[in-house]
């Protein structure tokens, strides 16, 4: 058993940074040191892949004058529609009030028909930072980001500030990696410090590669869980060993 966000840094050849996850189900923040998980350094927030598919759909439908063609999409189909057309606004604010300045996108349903994104196509990413537009209390994911690396004791914070990375599928909207990079400077304005994010390609897969690499070290052999130990002592010996 790991923290997703150490593996996730493991895949990029860290063991000190911090990670922030936007998966399918929830994103996270998480701070580590050494390779030590920072528990107060550890934010969770409920807006993640799937309320952002429902969203899209919510969106389309306010302005489709083909209704059952959106309603009738799978699951497959929207989450499809949402990674092909869908990017991250530099300027959300901005691009909401210049109506023609960005491109529309087209999307071939599974039957045929043909669904065309205009604003929708930044609009379904934005509560990853305004979680409110969800009606979601809290703060966005680059706050909780900020949050988290003010907790890292005052020795360590440069080395996570110079190792922040991304993962999870919800990460790879382009321009994710940007905007993030762009909140957390603004956010530590002053601090005379200039934030980089590490946005590797297969991030969408971080931390299951993480897990691999850190399972295959030498150091970690000996928290394995062997056939014998299982056989002699049932299940339960996980919470013993572990």
């Amino acid at each position: 058993v790991a923290n997703t966000g150490f593996l996730s840094l493991c895949a990029h050849g860290r063991v000190t940074g911090l990670a922030v996850e936007a998966g399918a189900a929830l994103s996270h923040v998480t701070s580590v040191c050494g390779g030590r998980t920072l528990r107060k350094g550890s934010r969770c927030l409920g807006v993640a892949g799937e309320q952002l598919s429902r969203h899209l759909q919510r969106l389309l439908l306010e302005s489709s004058r083909e209704p059952s063609v959106l309603q009738a999409l799978t699951k497959k189909a929207l989450t499809q529609l949402k990674e092909q057309c869908c990017y991250v606004s530099l300027d959300y604010k901005g691009d909401l009030r210049e109506t023609g300045c960005h491109r529309p996108a087209r999307f071939q349903t599974p039957d045929g028909h043909w669904i065309t994104l205009g604003k929708e196509r930044f609009c379904c990413p934005e509560p990853l930072f305004q979680p409110e537009l969800l009606h979601h209390s809290g703060p966005g994911l680059h706050q909780l980001a900020g949050q988290s690396l003010r907790t890292v004791p005052d020795h360590a914070r440069s080395h996570v500030l110079g190792n922040i990375v991304l993962s999870g599928g919800s990460s790879l909207f382009p321009g994710f990696p940007e905007r993030m990079c762009l909140e957390l400077n603004f956010l530590f304005r002053g601090a005379g410090v200039h934030i980089e994010v590490l946005a590797n390609p297969k991030r969408g897969t971080a931390a299951w590669a993480g897990g691999s690499m850190a399972a295959s070290l030498t150091s970690f052999q000996h928290t394995w869980m062997t056939k014998g130990e299982y056989q002699e002592h049932g299940a339960e010996y996980v919470h013993t060993k572990f």
